[in-house]
Protein backbone atom coordinates (compact mmCIF):
# COMPACT_ATOMS: atom_id res chain seq x y z
CA UNK A 1 0.00 0.00 0.00
CA UNK A 2 1.22 3.42 -0.91
CA UNK A 3 0.31 6.34 0.55
CA UNK A 4 1.45 10.66 -0.55
CA UNK A 5 4.37 10.99 1.46
CA UNK A 6 6.29 8.82 -0.04
CA UNK A 7 5.21 9.73 -3.61
CA UNK A 8 6.99 13.21 -2.59
CA UNK A 9 9.88 10.85 -1.20
CA UNK A 10 10.63 9.28 -4.31
CA UNK A 11 10.11 12.10 -6.89
CA UNK A 12 12.91 13.96 -5.03
CA UNK A 13 16.58 13.02 -2.48
CA UNK A 14 17.80 16.11 -1.25
CA UNK A 15 17.23 20.00 -1.18
CA UNK A 16 19.61 22.90 -2.06
CA UNK A 17 18.53 26.53 -1.38
CA UNK A 18 15.48 25.57 0.26
CA UNK A 19 14.40 23.60 -3.25
CA UNK A 20 13.79 19.83 -4.41
CA UNK A 21 16.61 18.93 -7.10
CA UNK A 22 15.76 15.52 -8.38
CA UNK A 23 18.32 12.56 -8.22
CA UNK A 24 21.33 12.18 -10.13
CA UNK A 25 24.34 10.37 -9.24
CA UNK A 26 23.20 8.79 -6.29
CA UNK A 27 24.03 5.47 -5.03
CA UNK A 28 20.78 5.48 -3.02
CA UNK A 29 18.23 6.78 -4.48
CA UNK A 30 14.66 7.40 -3.02
CA UNK A 31 12.59 4.79 -4.33
CA UNK A 32 9.61 2.86 -3.78
CA UNK A 33 8.78 -0.60 -5.38
CA UNK A 34 11.95 -0.11 -7.45
CA UNK A 35 12.10 -3.17 -10.65
CA UNK A 36 15.11 -2.85 -13.08
CA UNK A 37 16.38 -4.45 -16.47
CA UNK A 38 19.11 -3.84 -18.60
CA UNK A 39 19.58 -2.76 -22.08
CA UNK A 40 22.46 -2.91 -23.79
CA UNK A 41 25.13 -1.36 -21.42
CA UNK A 42 22.40 0.80 -19.31
CA UNK A 43 20.55 -0.11 -16.45
CA UNK A 44 17.11 0.90 -15.86
CA UNK A 45 15.03 1.43 -13.04
CA UNK A 46 10.82 1.98 -12.59
CA UNK A 47 9.68 2.64 -10.01
CA UNK A 48 6.19 4.14 -8.09
CA UNK A 49 6.34 8.23 -8.59
CA UNK A 50 4.15 10.64 -10.77
CA UNK A 51 3.99 9.04 -14.40
CA UNK A 52 6.05 6.49 -12.92
CA UNK A 53 9.47 7.50 -12.09
CA UNK A 54 12.42 6.01 -13.69
CA UNK A 55 16.36 5.53 -13.37
CA UNK A 56 19.32 5.13 -15.57
CA UNK A 57 22.94 3.63 -14.88
CA UNK A 58 25.96 2.28 -16.51
CA UNK A 59 27.09 0.63 -13.38
CA UNK A 60 23.87 0.12 -10.96
CA UNK A 61 25.48 2.67 -8.68
CA UNK A 62 24.88 5.77 -10.13
CA UNK A 63 21.81 6.41 -10.99
CA UNK A 64 20.50 9.94 -12.98
CA UNK A 65 16.61 10.06 -12.98
CA UNK A 66 14.69 10.72 -16.39
CA UNK A 67 11.38 11.89 -17.41
CA UNK A 68 8.32 9.67 -16.14
CA UNK A 69 6.83 7.35 -18.34
CA UNK A 70 3.67 9.08 -18.69
CA UNK A 71 3.69 13.14 -18.84
CA UNK A 72 0.00 13.31 -18.23
CA UNK A 73 -2.45 10.38 -16.51
CA UNK A 74 -3.72 8.21 -18.94
CA UNK A 75 -7.31 8.97 -19.55
CA UNK A 76 -8.70 5.57 -19.12
CA UNK A 77 -7.29 4.84 -15.73
CA UNK A 78 -8.95 8.37 -14.66
CA UNK A 79 -12.49 7.28 -15.79
CA UNK A 80 -11.94 3.76 -14.17
CA UNK A 81 -10.31 5.52 -10.60
CA UNK A 82 -12.51 8.57 -9.94
CA UNK A 83 -9.65 9.47 -7.30
CA UNK A 84 -6.42 9.40 -9.67
CA UNK A 85 -4.12 11.58 -10.76
CA UNK A 86 -1.36 10.19 -11.96
CA UNK A 87 0.29 8.92 -9.21
CA UNK A 88 1.68 5.26 -11.01
CA UNK A 89 2.21 2.17 -8.41
CA UNK A 90 4.59 -0.70 -8.15
CA UNK A 91 5.78 -0.96 -12.18
CA UNK A 92 6.81 -4.13 -13.55
CA UNK A 93 9.59 -4.42 -16.71
CA UNK A 94 10.27 -7.22 -19.05
CA UNK A 95 11.34 -7.53 -22.56
CA UNK A 96 9.55 -10.01 -25.03
CA UNK A 97 8.28 -9.95 -28.42
CA UNK A 98 10.60 -7.89 -29.43
CA UNK A 99 9.86 -4.81 -26.85
CA UNK A 100 9.89 -4.14 -23.60
CA UNK A 101 6.43 -4.40 -21.15
CA UNK A 102 5.68 -2.33 -18.77
CA UNK A 103 2.89 -2.88 -16.10
CA UNK A 104 1.67 -0.34 -13.66
CA UNK A 105 -1.11 -0.40 -11.58
CA UNK A 106 -3.58 3.03 -10.98
CA UNK A 107 -5.44 2.60 -7.61
CA UNK A 108 -7.36 4.53 -4.63
CA UNK A 109 -5.70 3.93 -1.65
CA UNK A 110 -6.51 1.56 1.02
CA UNK A 111 -9.36 0.76 -1.46
CA UNK A 112 -9.66 -2.34 -3.94
CA UNK A 113 -10.80 0.19 -6.40
CA UNK A 114 -7.79 -0.23 -8.67
CA UNK A 115 -6.62 -1.68 -12.20
CA UNK A 116 -3.48 -3.00 -14.06
CA UNK A 117 -2.27 -1.57 -17.35
CA UNK A 118 0.32 -2.04 -19.61
CA UNK A 119 2.53 -0.06 -22.42
CA UNK A 120 5.29 -0.78 -24.51
CA UNK A 121 8.49 0.71 -25.61
CA UNK A 122 10.51 -0.95 -28.68
CA UNK A 123 13.61 0.65 -26.63
CA UNK A 124 14.54 2.13 -23.26
CA UNK A 125 16.98 4.68 -24.40
CA UNK A 126 15.50 8.61 -24.54
CA UNK A 127 17.97 9.13 -27.47
CA UNK A 128 16.72 6.77 -30.08
CA UNK A 129 14.78 7.75 -32.55
CA UNK A 130 12.48 4.29 -31.36
CA UNK A 131 11.71 5.54 -27.75
CA UNK A 132 7.76 5.86 -27.47
CA UNK A 133 5.52 4.69 -25.07
CA UNK A 134 2.48 3.16 -26.19
CA UNK A 135 -0.01 2.44 -23.22
CA UNK A 136 -2.48 -0.39 -23.89
CA UNK A 137 -4.60 0.67 -21.41
CA UNK A 138 -6.51 -2.01 -18.81
CA UNK A 139 -5.26 -5.85 -18.33
CA UNK A 140 -7.42 -6.53 -15.16
CA UNK A 141 -9.72 -4.71 -12.56
CA UNK A 142 -10.58 -4.81 -9.06
CA UNK A 143 -14.26 -3.63 -7.75
CA UNK A 144 -15.41 -3.26 -4.37
CA UNK A 145 -17.98 -5.93 -3.52
CA UNK A 146 -17.16 -7.57 -6.48
CA UNK A 147 -13.71 -8.83 -5.47
CA UNK A 148 -12.03 -9.68 -2.69
CA UNK A 149 -8.49 -9.22 -4.32
CA UNK A 150 -6.73 -6.18 -5.37
CA UNK A 151 -5.58 -5.43 -8.57
CA UNK A 152 -1.62 -3.96 -7.88
CA UNK A 153 1.45 -4.99 -7.68
CA UNK A 154 1.90 -6.99 -10.82
CA UNK A 155 4.42 -9.05 -11.95
CA UNK A 156 4.52 -11.10 -15.34
CA UNK A 157 6.07 -14.57 -15.45
CA UNK A 158 6.66 -17.07 -18.33
CA UNK A 159 6.25 -20.41 -17.80
CA UNK A 160 8.32 -23.95 -19.13
CA UNK A 161 6.47 -23.57 -22.11
CA UNK A 162 6.85 -19.75 -22.13
CA UNK A 163 2.95 -19.16 -21.69
CA UNK A 164 2.55 -15.92 -20.14
CA UNK A 165 0.87 -15.21 -16.56
CA UNK A 166 0.72 -12.35 -14.49
CA UNK A 167 0.61 -12.50 -10.50
CA UNK A 168 -0.46 -9.82 -8.55
CA UNK A 169 -2.12 -8.39 -5.07
CA UNK A 170 -2.39 -6.76 -1.84
CA UNK A 171 -4.04 -8.00 1.42
CA UNK A 172 -7.65 -8.72 1.05
CA UNK A 173 -7.87 -12.77 -0.06
CA UNK A 174 -4.33 -12.37 -1.15
CA UNK A 175 -2.08 -12.48 -4.43
CA UNK A 176 -3.53 -14.00 -7.62
CA UNK A 177 -2.43 -15.63 -10.37
CA UNK A 178 -3.93 -15.00 -14.04
CA UNK A 179 -3.16 -16.73 -17.72
CA UNK A 180 -2.49 -13.82 -20.10
CA UNK A 181 -2.91 -13.76 -23.55
CA UNK A 182 0.02 -14.29 -26.17
CA UNK A 183 -0.10 -10.55 -26.92
CA UNK A 184 0.69 -10.04 -23.39
CA UNK A 185 -2.19 -7.35 -22.66
CA UNK A 186 -5.36 -9.37 -21.82
CA UNK A 187 -6.38 -12.14 -19.91
CA UNK A 188 -6.35 -15.03 -21.75
CA UNK A 189 -9.63 -17.30 -22.82
CA UNK A 190 -10.98 -19.08 -21.16
CA UNK A 191 -10.04 -17.56 -18.10
CA UNK A 192 -7.62 -19.43 -15.09
CA UNK A 193 -7.33 -17.65 -11.90
CA UNK A 194 -5.03 -19.39 -9.07
CA UNK A 195 -4.61 -17.98 -5.57
CA UNK A 196 -0.44 -18.36 -4.56
CA UNK A 197 0.02 -17.13 -1.46
CA UNK A 198 -2.57 -15.61 1.13
CA UNK A 199 -2.51 -14.78 4.69
CA UNK A 200 -5.19 -15.13 7.68
CA UNK A 201 -7.94 -12.50 7.37
CA UNK A 202 -10.12 -11.05 10.06
CA UNK A 203 -13.42 -11.98 8.42
CA UNK A 204 -15.47 -9.84 10.70
CA UNK A 205 -14.34 -7.02 8.64
CA UNK A 206 -16.31 -5.52 5.75
CA UNK A 207 -15.33 -6.58 2.04
CA UNK A 208 -14.63 -3.00 1.28
CA UNK A 209 -11.95 -2.55 3.47
CA UNK A 210 -7.84 -4.06 2.92
CA UNK A 211 -8.21 -6.02 6.33
CA UNK A 212 -5.39 -7.07 8.42
CA UNK A 213 -4.08 -9.55 6.27
CA UNK A 214 -0.65 -7.94 5.26
CA UNK A 215 0.71 -9.43 2.35
CA UNK A 216 1.75 -7.95 -1.07
CA UNK A 217 4.17 -7.43 -3.72
CA UNK A 218 4.61 -10.58 -5.36
CA UNK A 219 7.39 -11.80 -7.70
CA UNK A 220 8.23 -14.65 -9.11
CA UNK A 221 11.53 -15.75 -9.97
CA UNK A 222 12.50 -19.34 -11.99
CA UNK A 223 15.58 -20.69 -10.96
CA UNK A 224 16.92 -24.14 -11.81
CA UNK A 225 13.66 -26.84 -11.40
CA UNK A 226 11.60 -24.10 -9.30
CA UNK A 227 9.13 -20.99 -9.85
CA UNK A 228 10.22 -18.67 -6.36
CA UNK A 229 7.02 -16.51 -5.38
CA UNK A 230 8.33 -13.46 -3.22
CA UNK A 231 6.41 -11.22 -1.48
CA UNK A 232 6.22 -8.93 1.47
CA UNK A 233 4.99 -9.27 4.71
CA UNK A 234 3.58 -6.51 6.93
CA UNK A 235 3.58 -2.79 6.38
CA UNK A 236 5.38 -0.21 4.26
CA UNK A 237 5.16 3.31 3.99
CA UNK A 238 5.34 4.12 7.62
CA UNK A 239 8.80 5.34 7.55
CA UNK A 240 10.13 4.56 11.18
CA UNK A 241 7.46 2.38 12.23
CA UNK A 242 7.56 0.53 8.71
CA UNK A 243 7.80 -3.54 9.64
CA UNK A 244 8.31 -4.58 5.67
CA UNK A 245 9.98 -7.80 5.38
CA UNK A 246 10.46 -10.44 2.56
CA UNK A 247 9.13 -13.43 2.42
CA UNK A 248 9.48 -16.83 -0.36
CA UNK A 249 7.88 -19.89 -1.23
CA UNK A 250 8.48 -22.11 -3.91
CA UNK A 251 7.03 -24.46 -6.83
CA UNK A 252 8.11 -26.74 -9.76
CA UNK A 253 5.08 -25.28 -11.24
CA UNK A 254 3.91 -21.77 -11.59
CA UNK A 255 0.61 -21.94 -10.77
CA UNK A 256 1.43 -23.66 -7.34
CA UNK A 257 0.64 -25.04 -4.89
CA UNK A 258 3.71 -23.02 -3.65
CA UNK A 259 5.53 -23.91 0.15
CA UNK A 260 7.97 -22.80 2.51
CA UNK A 261 11.15 -24.43 4.02
CA UNK A 262 8.80 -26.36 5.91
CA UNK A 263 6.50 -27.34 3.64
CA UNK A 264 3.30 -25.17 4.71
CA UNK A 265 1.56 -23.59 1.65
CA UNK A 266 1.61 -20.00 0.79
CA UNK A 267 -1.95 -20.07 0.20
CA UNK A 268 -2.10 -21.26 4.01
CA UNK A 269 -0.19 -18.77 4.91
CA UNK A 270 3.60 -20.12 4.77
CA UNK A 271 6.83 -18.60 3.62
CA UNK A 272 9.95 -18.37 4.59
CA UNK A 273 12.01 -15.13 5.82
CA UNK A 274 14.85 -13.83 2.62
CA UNK A 275 15.25 -10.28 4.83
CA UNK A 276 13.42 -8.44 7.40
CA UNK A 277 13.94 -4.73 8.80
CA UNK A 278 16.87 -4.15 11.57
CA UNK A 279 18.64 -1.04 13.08
CA UNK A 280 19.88 0.55 9.87
CA UNK A 281 16.46 -0.05 7.76
CA UNK A 282 13.10 -0.20 9.70
CA UNK A 283 11.40 -2.31 6.93
CA UNK A 284 12.80 -3.84 3.76
CA UNK A 285 10.70 -4.85 0.74
CA UNK A 286 8.53 -5.04 -2.33
CA UNK A 287 11.68 -6.63 -4.30
CA UNK A 288 12.13 -7.71 -7.81
CA UNK A 289 14.44 -10.38 -8.89
CA UNK A 290 17.02 -9.98 -12.10
CA UNK A 291 20.30 -11.88 -13.36
CA UNK A 292 23.03 -9.66 -14.92
CA UNK A 293 26.18 -11.74 -16.30
CA UNK A 294 24.98 -14.36 -14.64
CA UNK A 295 24.61 -13.19 -10.76
CA UNK A 296 21.11 -12.86 -9.41
CA UNK A 297 20.48 -9.46 -7.91
CA UNK A 298 17.50 -8.50 -5.40
CA UNK A 299 16.36 -5.30 -5.97
CA UNK A 300 13.97 -3.61 -3.16
CA UNK A 301 13.55 -0.31 -0.77
CA UNK A 302 14.37 -0.17 2.38
CA UNK A 303 13.70 2.26 5.14
CA UNK A 304 16.44 4.34 6.17
CA UNK A 305 17.17 4.55 9.80
CA UNK A 306 20.02 7.32 9.46
CA UNK A 307 17.97 9.68 7.00
CA UNK A 308 14.40 9.15 9.27
CA UNK A 309 13.18 6.24 7.51
CA UNK A 310 13.00 7.56 4.17
CA UNK A 311 12.86 4.79 1.56
CA UNK A 312 15.54 3.97 -0.66
CA UNK A 313 17.01 1.81 -2.99
CA UNK A 314 18.60 -0.95 -2.03
CA UNK A 315 20.40 -3.52 -4.62
CA UNK A 316 21.86 -7.14 -3.41
CA UNK A 317 23.42 -10.21 -4.37
CA UNK A 318 21.55 -13.48 -3.99
CA UNK A 319 23.21 -16.47 -3.05
CA UNK A 320 21.24 -20.22 -3.48
CA UNK A 321 22.00 -22.35 -0.64
CA UNK A 322 19.74 -25.86 -0.89
CA UNK A 323 17.93 -24.24 -3.21
CA UNK A 324 16.55 -21.38 -1.28
CA UNK A 325 17.44 -17.85 -2.04
CA UNK A 326 19.66 -15.97 0.98
CA UNK A 327 21.13 -12.39 0.89
CA UNK A 328 25.05 -12.73 0.20
CA UNK A 329 25.48 -9.20 2.12
CA UNK A 330 23.82 -6.06 3.30
CA UNK A 331 25.12 -3.01 3.78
Amino acid sequence: MKNFLFALLMLATFTVDGQIKPAINDTLISVHDPVIIRQDSMYYIFCTGQGITAFSSPDMKHWKQLKPVFDKAPQWAVDAIPSFRGHIWAPDISYHNGQFYLYYAVSAFGKNTSCIGVATNKTLDPSSKNFKWIDHGKVIQSVPGRDMWNAIDPNLILDENNVPWLVFGSFWNGMKLVKLDTALTAVAQPEEWYTVAARKRDYILPDSVAGDAAIEAPFIYRHGKYFYLFVSFDYCCRGEKSTYKMMVGRSEKVTGPYADRDGVPMNLGGASLVLEGDKNWHGVGHNAVANFSGTDYLIFHGYDAADNGRSKLRIEKIGWFNDWPAVQRKR
